[in-house]
């Protein structure tokens, strides 16, 4: 068997990730990241060995090459989900235009990053995989959160209702999932990439100013007359919730 697996710390199990790699110095790299930001990390170097390892352990997430010996990285993708797995999958590929990104996306793949890349920002895109899969399972499950504040700014999930220091605040629902995003977020810079992906699900900028829009038009509900502004724009970079 080709899969090695990396011990998991002793005082609680760590989170399980599947690195499905043929290039063998890709791999080790991938998994000495992952081990030196707390993972449990397992590699296997060909796309059959691959799906039979995601098929018979539990693993919290898999990266994986979309050019595999084998079976490709969509017919791996495509297999896991036909039998049910949810485990979120990062495609890696040096195949970069729109529509290879596109296919991977719609084979069951959670998100898709481009090589050559930086081994921390792989890490990155999998802790926000991570944070996802686990507020969607947790929504299927007792103890969720119900209700978010940030300052005198509340949110109501369970009723779909926003307010400002009392006030009712009429959002429509791509703003209210824009100002979900940005509380449970409160203080972090929010780059354009990272609102994309988690709140439009798009995984690559489409190049418009749909976000500008759309914060401009929440800044304008939230920021009232009299009221500390809680949305900052950081010129360049994204935007921020202030916590005050």
């Amino acid at each position: 068997m080709n899969a090695s697996v990396l011990p998991a710390a002793k005082d609680e199990p760590a989170t399980r990730i599947l690195v499905i790699e043929d290039d063998l110095d890709t791999a080790e790299e991938i998994a000495a990241c992952l081990t030196a930001s707390g993972f449990e990390a397992a590699k296997c170097f060909d796309g059959a060995e691959g799906l039979k390892t995601a098929m018979s352990q539990p693993f919290d997430a898999i990266t994986l090459d979309r050019m595999l010996p084998g079976l490709d990285g969509l017919e791996v993708v495509r297999a896991l989900r036909e039998a049910g797995s949810e485990a979120p999958v990062l495609m890696v590929s040096a195949l970069s235009d729109v529509d290879d990104r596109v296919d991977g996306l719609r084979a069951g793949g959670d998100d898709y990053l481009i090589k050559p890349f930086a081994p921390k920002e792989l890490v990155a895109r999998l802790e926000v995989l991570l944070r996802r899969h686990r507020r969607q399972q947790g929504a299927d499950g007792g103890g969720v959160e119900t209700r978010l504040q940030v300052a005198d700014l509340e949110l109501d999930l369970v009723k779909r209702e926003a307010y400002r220091a009392g006030r009712t605040i009429e959002l429509l629902p791509m703003e209210f999932q824009l100002l979900e995003f940005m509380m449970r977020n409160a203080g972090q810079l929010l780059t354009r990439r990272m609102i994309f992906e988690s709140v439009w699900e798009y995984y690559f900028d489409p190049g418009t100013n749909l976000i500008n829009v759309h914060v401009g038009k929440l800044r304008r509900k939230i920021d009232l007359p009299g009221l500390a502004p809680l949305i900052r724009t950081e010129r360049g970079q994204g935007y921020m919730l202030n916590v005050v």
